[in-house]
């Protein structure tokens, strides 16, 4: 099954990145490393978290137009960072490989629909 590891920033893995951006990035390249030599990494990207990069459109009912705003869509401590699409046996086996990221970042496992 596949399934997508969704990586939120907090504001303790921020602080880490500030702090030491080469031990961070050294941990998420291992743990990923890891996945993709055993096969399960299918892809993944990472977003710029900054504030001003997002926008956000929202459509209401009926004709009324859409508005868009400057920002992320649910602002507050965990930022959207990116993700990485994996295949696995099963949930259990997602949710261990996300426990071996060595970072303060959350994690969401979402199964992807295929087809959809």
């Amino acid at each position: 099954m596949k399934y997508a590891l969704v990586i939120f920033e907090t504001d303790e893995s921020r602080h880490r990145i500030r702090t030491d951006r080469a031990a961070h990035r050294a941990a998420y390249e291992t743990w990923i490393g890891r996945i993709a030599a055993a096969g399960k990494l299918i892809s993944g990207d990472a977003l710029d978290t900054g504030p001003a990069s997002a926008a956000t459109v929202r459509k209401a009912t009926g004709a009324a137009p859409a508005t868009v705003t400057d920002g992320p869509a649910h602002p507050g401590e965990e930022t959207l960072g990116g993700w990485f699409v994996i295949d696995v046996a099963d949930r259990d086996e997602a949710v261990e490989l996300a426990k071996g990221l060595d970072t303060l970042e959350t994690i969401e496992i979402r199964p992807v629909l295929e087809g959809a």
